[in-house]
């Protein structure tokens, strides 16, 4: 699990430089960006940028995920996870620690984005998620630790995008890693067989955990009736609550129906709008009898104005011609 749960496997500070002994590539640490049982990822800055490298002392752990990534980068259409970069070791101190570096992910977990964009881009991006987790279940393998921090939202165009592998296993197969509120086993006692509906039942607690972004613990013995009352309680839910309630219970038989069943909510739940009636053209009426007025008055001001320019300028030029024409009698006289 990447959280902070476990303790730390390893506790480099930034500017510590990784040097990998096979390939001699450098990688300076900038920031921690997570860790599990499994490892620690960090931020590193090496020749072609930003990228995460992932470190272990566990080569057993390094060698699966590196696999799954291999096998991720097979599947056709839009990457589902982390492009594989390089896999190599290093000595540090007489340890060998063993890493791979990937693509680094830039984005905002599911959750944070959901909280600033708003509830209502749940839908299309669980949407998303689910074509992924279809992809991947057909080619053999079961996410496992889903939860909203090993989920990117990156764009715009928005996109979702899965990180953190490090839970990924082989179909029919114990799940290796998880996350209690999101796990079957931990709410009702449902096996943690890597499976399909392993998977669906987290995309299941997810869409709670949005609604619920503190989450909650179990009472009791935490069984589908407390999960049912929560989704009840939040208006948000509604429409993704038949969906919700079937993940948990296991009645979908792949990703997919998951998928059309969210999308069906989703179309049912948007109001009927009624039918707009087509607008009448007409001119603008003033409903102000003073306006009305003054308008006609300041045109009526405004021609009497020019008659009155007219009139003079008439005058002025009778006048100047009266003048030349006096001038030229008096010289002929002279």
């Amino acid at each position: 699990m990447m959280n902070n749960t476990s303790k730390k496997p390893f506790n480099f500070p930034p500017g510590t430089v990784v040097r990998g002994k096979w390939y001699k590539q450098i990688y300076t640490i900038v920031k921690e960006l997570g860790y599990g049982a499994n490892g620690i990822v960090y931020l590193v800055q090496g020749t072609s940028g930003y990228q995460a490298l992932k470190m272990s002392d566990s080569n057993v752990s390094i060698t699966s995920e590196v696999n799954v990534l291999k096998s991720f980068s097979k599947v056709q259409g839009a990457p589902l996870g982390p492009k594989l970069l390089a896999v190599d070791d290093w000595e540090y101190r007489g340890q060998k620690i063993h890493f791979y570096v990937m693509e680094y992910i830039q984005g905002t977990d599911l959750l944070s984005f959901v909280q600033s964009k708003g509830f209502s881009w749940t839908g299309v991006l669980i949407a998303q998620l689910l074509t992924d987790l279809e992809r991947i279940h057909k080619e053999g393998w079961v996410f496992g630790d889903l939860k909203p921090e090993n989920l990117i939202v990156t764009g715009p165009p928005y996109r979702i995008r899965c990180i953190d592998v490090g839970g990924t296993t082989i179909n029919g197969r114990a799940i290796k890693e998880f996350t209690e509120f999101f796990d079957r086993g931990y709410w009702v006692g449902g096996s943690r067989r890597a499976e399909p509906s392993y998977d669906l039942f987290s995309v299941g607690m997810i869409l709670i955990n949005l609604a619920y972004p503190g989450r909650f613990t179990k009472s009791g013995n935490g069984n589908m009736q407390q999960l049912r009352k929560a989704i009840g309680s939040k208006d948000q839910l509604k429409k993704f609550e038949g969906s919700i309630l079937d993940a948990l219970e296991g009645k979908f038989q792949s990703a997919s129906d998951m998928r059309i069943s969210l999308l069906n909510g989703l179309s049912h739940s948007q109001p009927v709008q009624q039918p707009k009636s087509k607008p009448k053209v007409s001119r603008p009426v003033s409903t102000s009898p003073h306006v009305n007025s003054s308008a006609t008055h300041s045109r009526y001001q405004n021609h009497r104005n020019k008659k009155s320019s007219h009139f003079l300028e008439t005058v002025l030029v009778v006048m100047i011609v009266s003048l030349l024409y006096v001038l030229y009698i008096y010289g002929e006289l002279m």
